[in-house]
């Protein structure tokens, strides 16, 4: 064994899971130094832990066909292969092509916490998504109204507003999260983290109904939280509101203007 290396037994002493060892050894293809070990666990616990070492770096690190998920007509919808981070920039720029320009959102600040409220959608095959880029035309998992869950999120976020609890809000809607974001915010931009449970085309760009984007001040931001609990309503912190950048999961999509023209 070469100088740095460490071994299992050694690395169990430091409280590492031979699961999670046994990873990063399949990661390396060695056995790990103690750097290549605690950096590869520290960039796992920073991004979460709801999946698997291995898992997370490969959905990180990838090398790809270009259009190699795009819809074929005869597979399972499963089967479609979940863009990475870097592709789904080309099917935001793609997306947002022919999107009416919005109307500029004088309430919003750089540094705005930016949440969604409702359930993370797990959709992906509806929508401009699945007719612009997968080609599915007859969107066989076409939305399904969610009325009385729409009517009671917006009956307690308008209550949060009337105490400035939340500062604006807006329905996620056409093009998904992303391209909702995108026309909300303008001409400021955005800067979030997808969650790893679910695939990042239907987090990004799916249209399931019930779902809201929040914006809340960094001093309201517990007061948010705790009135969610109580209100029993699900939701998952973005990021924050930037100046004229859109950031996902760390990669650049560039500035606002590639998208709108200001």
């Amino acid at each position: 064994m070469a100088d740095g290396q460490i071994d299992y037994q050694q690395a169990e002493t430091l409280g590492i899971s031979r699961e999670a060892y046994d990873e990063v050894l399949d990661i390396v293809g060695r056995i790990p130094t103690i750097e290549e070990l605690s950096t590869l666990l520290a960039m796992w616990e920073s991004n979460g832990r709801q999946q698997s070492l291995y898992g997370w770096l490969s959905g990180q690190h990838h090398v790809v066909v270009r259009d190699e998920y795009i819809y074929s007509g005869n597979a399972d919808n499963k089967a479609i292969r979940e863009p990475k981070v870097k592709e789904c920039m080309d099917v935001a720029r793609n997306l947002f092509s022919g999107f009416h320009s919005p109307i500029l959102n004088s309430q919003f600040q750089t540094g705005l916490l930016l949440y969604m409220v409702g359930n993370v959608s797990s959709e992906f095959a509806s929508g401009e998504y699945a007719r612009r880029c997968l080609h599915l035309v007859d969107d066989p998992m076409a939305t399904e109204g969610h009325d009385e869950d729409c009517q009671y999120i917006e009956m307690i976020i308008d209550a949060l507003k009337r105490c400035d609890i939340v500062k604006a809000d807006e329905r996620v809607a056409d093009g998904g999260l992303f391209c909702s974001l995108l026309r909300w915010t303008a001409p400021l931009g955005f800067d979030i983290l997808a969650p790893r449970e679910v695939r990042l085309d239907a987090f990004l760009f799916g249209e399931e109904a019930g779902r809201y984007m929040v914006a809340v001040e960094e001093q309201h931001d517990d007061a948010f939280l705790l009135k969610m609990d109580e209100a029993r309503l699900n939701c998952c912190f973005l990021g924050r509101a930037t100046k004229s950048r859109v950031v996902v999961d760390g990669f650049d999509f560039g500035p606002v203007s590639d998208y709108i023209s200001i």
